[in-house]
C-alpha cells in the first residue's frame, strides 16, 4: 500500500500555523509547513489514509475562509515526492511536457495523474515559489508518453478551471535542457 499525502493551501501564514496545530492534534500524521509565495502557506501531511483524511478535514475546518484548496491523494505515485524535492537529474531524454496550474494542490494532483497515465519521469514540481501561487510540473519521456501524460492530467484541470497552460515540446533545443538543470 502506498503512502497517503494531504495538502492544505492557505492564504494566511498565521492561520497556516494554527491549521498545522489542528491537524497534528487530530491524527497521527507527519507534517511540514511551507511558505509558498508572499502571504500563502502550504501544509503537507503524510501517513495512513485514514489519519491523513481526518487531519485534512480538521485543518480545512480550522482554516475556514483562508483555505485556497485542499487535496488528499492515496497511493501517491513515487515520482511525485522526488519531483517535489527536485532531485531528478535533468538530462536530454526526448520530449518535454510542462503543466502550469493555478494552485499548488492542482499541480501535485496533475503530476500524480500524469505519472500514473504513462511512462514518464517527473523532473520537477515547482510549488508557487515566485510563481504568484501557481504550480508547474515538468516531465519527460518519449513523445507519445509525454503527450498521453499531459492529456490525462489536463482533462480534470480544465474541468475544474485549474489549468493555466500545458505544452509538449517533442524535441527541445539543448539549451532548454541546460536552463532546466
Amino acid at each position: 500500500m502506498g503512502i497517503a499525502v494531504g495538502l492544505i493551501e492557505l492564504k494566511s501564514l498565521a492561520r497556516g500555523i494554527m491549521v498545522a496545530d489542528s491537524c497534528l492534534k487530530a491524527a497521527p500524521v507527519e507534517l511540514k509547513i511551507r511558505t509558498t509565495c508572499p502571504g500563502k502557506s502550504l501544509i503537507i501531511l503524510s501517513g495512513e489514509i485514514s489519519a491523513v483524511t481526518s487531519a485534512v478535514e480538521h485543518g480545512v475546518t480550522t482554516g475556514g475562509v483562508t483555505v485556497v484548496s485542499s487535496l488528499i491523494l492515496g497511493n501517491l505515485h513515487p515520482g511525485v515526492l522526488s519531483g517535489l524535492a527536485g532531485v531528478a537529474a535533468v538530462t536530454p531524454k526526448g520530449a518535454l511536457g510542462v503543466l502550469e496550474t493555478f494552485s499548488v494542490t492542482a499541480a501535485i494532483k496533475a503530476a500524480d495523474t500524469a505519472a500514473k497515465a504513462a511512462l514518464v519521469e517527473l523532473l520537477d514540481i515547482r510549488p508557487a515559489y515566485g510563481l504568484g501561487g501557481k504550480g508547474v510540473v515538468i516531465l519527460t519521456g518519449s513523445v507519445g508518453a509525454v503527450r498521453a501524460a499531459v492529456n490525462a492530467a489536463t482533462l480534470p484541470l480544465k474541468e475544474k478551471g485549474e489549468l493555466v497552460d500545458a505544452v509538449v515540446i517533442p524535441s527541445p533545443h539543448p539549451e532548454v535542457w541546460e536552463q532546466l538543470a
